[in-house]
């Protein structure tokens, strides 16, 4: 089963929050209700960004990664093409 990595942007003060899950569509949802003690203060948040893994491992891995990256990484990797939101209408 694949495992997604994802950035959310907070639209009240553009901070960036990076996860992974296997479910990121219902991670979004969870995010903007509030079930998330980090997330919950910075409410709404938009999707900006998904990638596949293989498996749990190697999204953990990704998501460590990212987390010591800066937002200009983020804003650039929006573009990639590494980026499954940008294939889907």
């Amino acid at each position: 089963m694949p495992y997604y990595v994802y950035i959310l942007k907070s639209t009240v003060d553009g901070t960036y929050y990076k996860g992974f899950s296997e479910n990121y569509l219902q991670r979004l949802e969870d995010h903007n209700a509030g079930l998330s003690k980090y997330t919950s203060f910075k409410i709404p948040w938009k999707l900006i960004y998904v990638e596949e893994h293989p498996d749990k491992r190697t999204a953990l891995l990704r998501e460590k990664k990212l987390k010591r990256c800066k937002a200009e990484y983020f804003e650039w990797l929006v573009e990639q093409p590494t980026n499954i939101l940008k294939n889907t209408p």
